[in-house]
């Protein structure tokens, strides 16, 4: 049942998440190794007078700020409808394999030469990896499968894709081929353009508006499985949804931002206690929750070591380990 205290809570929340995601947006606007104070970088954005200005600005720093709103709300929303769907507080979108399959298909355009020859093939190649993965996982599961089936379905589909970028990474033709396919699956918003959010953010918007529907149906699965068909809930629909959402979100942002671990995992944690026992109120707040955490981490990234080229998800893995193994301990206590 909703929790009463932290049902109050919702809508202070939300608005909060707007607040921080909007200073966090700007901020990422205005930061960097270039120095620009902030008038220049406002006249650059709005009139575009100041040609090295405006590259700075309109090439470098907003299409990479746009990449961590989108990115982060599409893997925090992903992250929610996953575990509310699942009913499994540990689920998390590399639990399908359509983040291992995407990195697979962009390690095979670094490894094939593609991505030097076309600069969208990489991203391109990473989506067909997560589309091919999302068939493949519902294949497997079949028609009326169930959530466990799912879960396996998308373990066995992980598995092989991180088989295959091992293998890929083995038959790598020489150490620098190795050292980029590597450094690309570490992610990073940096040296990103506005063709890559203008790749990436239908496919994600996609998934947004598909993950956002799922609320009435994650709120009667909480009942159970009978219970929720009972209500009238189409458990195909739902989870059919609930993987193309995921696909959609997750596959294009791993496309263009590389595997960016553990927020999908770390923010539905930390805003469930704000927003009830209902999924319906956590999808919105995690895709807020999960912009503002990987603006977060960009700007630290910029911040901590802006020479040593420190990636995104080393930082968010970092961040996002421990609180796994925090979760892990109290549910073993839990249980115990």
């Amino acid at each position: 049942m909703p929790d009463a205290a932290s049902g109050r809570l919702y809508r202070p929340t939300l608005a909060a998440l707007v607040l921080l995601v909007a200073v966090l947006f700007v901020a990422a606007l205005f930061t960097g190794q270039a120095g620009i104070g902030v008038g220049p970088s406002l006249d650059a954005l709005l009139t575009g007078r100041g040609d090295a200005v405006v590259l700075v600005m309109r090439e470098i720093r907003l299409p990479r700020a746009l990449l961590g709103l989108l990115v982060g709300a599409g893997i925090g929303l992903s992250g929610a409808a996953l575990q509310g769907y699942l009913r499994n507080p540990l689920a998390e979108p590399g639990l399908l394999g359509i983040s291992g399959a995407a990195a697979l298909g962009a390690a095979i355009a670094l490894y094939s030469g593609l991505s030097g020859l076309f600069p969208l093939a990489l991203p391109l190649l990473a989506l067909a990896g997560a589309t091919a993965a999302t068939l493949l996982v519902l294949a497997l599961a079949g028609a009326g499968a169930g959530s466990v089936t799912l879960m396996l379905a998308g373990m066995a589909v992980a598995s092989l894709a991180g088989a295959l970028t091992a293998l890929v990474l083995n038959l790598s033709p020489n150490p620098f081929a190795a050292a980029e396919i590597v450094y690309w699956m570490l992610g990073s918003l940096a040296d990103r353009s506005m063709l890559h959010v203008a790749l990436a953010a239908p496919f994600i918007l996609a998934g947004i508006a598909l993950l956002l529907t799922l609320g009435r149906g994650l709120d009667a699965l909480t009942l159970g499985e009978d219970a929720a068909a009972s209500l009238g809930i189409t458990l195909s629909r739902t989870r059919l949804l609930a993987v193309f959402g995921t696909a959609l979100a997750v596959g294009a942002g791993v496309a263009v931002a590389g595997a960016i671990g553990f927020v999908g995992l770390v923010v539905p944690h930390l805003l469930r206690p704000l927003t009830g026992a209902l999924p319906s109120r956590l999808l919105p707040a995690s895709a807020l929750g999960g912009a503002a955490l990987l603006l977060a981490a960009d700007l630290a990234v910029r911040l901590i070591a802006p020479d040593r080229d420190l990636k995104l998800g080393v930082l968010t893995a970092l961040v996002g380990a421990p609180f796994f193994l925090w979760l892990v301990w109290r549910g073993r206590r839990t249980l115990a």
